[in-house]
């Protein structure tokens, strides 16, 4: 039987984002079906060291230290994306070159566009790429709503390249929703050269249940009512939304709810977001030990992103969790709860939103019924097992799969 060689741009360990919780189910389900040798970074010393020594046949974990600035010059001198010059590393390259060498590799499969780059030319096995999402276009849509312009429109185009390389290169590449599978369609120059597959995002119920979590004492202990927003808060999109949420929404909040708090949960708040820490009705948390008190304690979950790519853990995470969620058009992408059912659908405009938030609150029994839904369409259209069910034949290793399941 074959082995499996696994590049991720992170540390599938701890599953505590979003892009970690993913490459994290998915490196588990590979462990099930052969022996895996794990190539990825790490942004600091010993960063899942013993839990990937613990799972993995072999591994190589590679420092990010390079900064960005001088990613930056490589890429310009190379006509390369930053995001590629940013990954590379000749640590992994030669380890890469080594596993290859040393094991019966069958089968390579890279998690994010940025991994691609490590596949040898003359690899004769199957390469599986997990794009996730389409990079290329959230950079593009940077670019359009006016950040930094030229350097974001030029990394859409250049990653746009590389995603069509990856897809030409690959035997099957992945993403994360059939929106997300349209769009990078849409964008090939040859679609009929590239066999895309569409494997959605689980949810750990048993953990994101809300009858085995206490809500957080110091958030149940205020007035309210209380909203909360969770996510790495120093990736651009997030700080975004939190932002608006801040500076658009609350103050209207405020005028119908004058005790009401919105909770930002999350590692890595940026300056911006730090300065609102400990206005009225703002409390920045930063990193936790653990979201699920939050979001228990919190009346909604709002997911107002105004720019997103592929499915968003958040809010699975709090849908799991029994909490109403009122999110943008944006963020319910390759999910396919029910507006008035399972979740709240607005428009990123505040006085609407302030609205559609202020009815849920004021109708007793909304908030009970659209999180009971809300948990009952995670657990029937979410879990990892059943979104990992292609895994095995898309990597070539369906009998291992079966025989492993009898």
């Amino acid at each position: 039987m074959g082995e499996i060689l696994f590049l991720a741009h992170r540390v599938p360990f701890p599953p505590d984002r979003g892009d970690r919780i993913r490459s994290h189910n998915l490196l588990k389900a590979l462990a099930r079906l052969a022996p895996v040798h794990v190539g990825c970074f790490a942004e600091s010393a010993g960063e899942g060291e013993d839990a990937l020594a613990a799972l993995a046949a072999s591994h190589c974990i590679a420092p990010r230290t390079k900064p960005l600035p001088l990613a930056g010059i490589e890429a310009v001198l190379t006509g390369k994306p930053v995001s590629l010059t940013a990954f590379h590393s000749r640590k992994l390259e030669a380890w890469v070159h080594d596993t290859i060498t040393a094991h019966n590799i069958a089968v390579i499969v890279i998690f994010s566009g940025q991994m691609g780059q490590y596949i040898p030319a003359d690899f004769k096995g199957r390469v599986v790429i997990d794009l996730c999402d389409v990079d290329s276009a959230k950079f593009a849509s940077y670019a359009d709503v006016g950040e930094r312009v030229w350097l974001n429109a030029r990394e859409a185009r250049l990653l746009a390249i590389e995603e069509e390389r990856l897809g030409a290169r690959a035997d099957a590449t992945i993403l994360i929703s059939e929106a997300e599978a349209a769009l990078y369609r849409s964008r090939l120059t040859a679609p009929d050269k590239v066999n895309v597959e569409v494997i959605g995002n689980g949810i750990d119920a048993a953990f994101f249940d809300p009858a085995a979590t206490i809500p957080h004492p110091v958030v149940a202990g205020l007035p309210g009512p209380h909203f909360a927003f969770t996510g790495q808060m120093d990736y651009r999109p997030n700080e975004q939304a939190a932002l608006w949420v801040i500076e658009a929404l609350m103050p209207k909040l405020r005028a119908r709810f004058p005790q009401a708090m919105f909770h930002v949960v999350g590692r890595n708040p940026t300056g911006k977001l730090m300065a609102h820490h400990g206005t009225p009705g703002v409390q920045v948390w930063g990193e936790v030990p653990d979201v699920r008190p939050f979001i228990a304690a919190a009346d909604a979950v709002l997911a107002p992103l105004l720019i997103a790519r592929g499915v968003q853990n958040k809010v699975l995470e709090a849908m799991a969790m029994a909490k109403p969620v009122v999110l943008t058009p944006d963020a319910a992408t390759g999910i396919a709860a029910s507006d008035g059912e399972d979740w709240l659908v607005c428009p990123p405009d505040p006085a609407a939103m302030c609205a559609r938030i202020e009815a849920l609150l004021r109708d007793p029994e909304a908030p009970a019924r659209i999180g009971a839904a809300a948990r009952r369409f995670v657990l029937d259209h979410h879990g990892w097992d059943a979104m990992l069910a292609p895994l095995a034949g898309l990597i070539g290793m369906a009998d291992e799969g079966q025989r492993h399941a009898a």
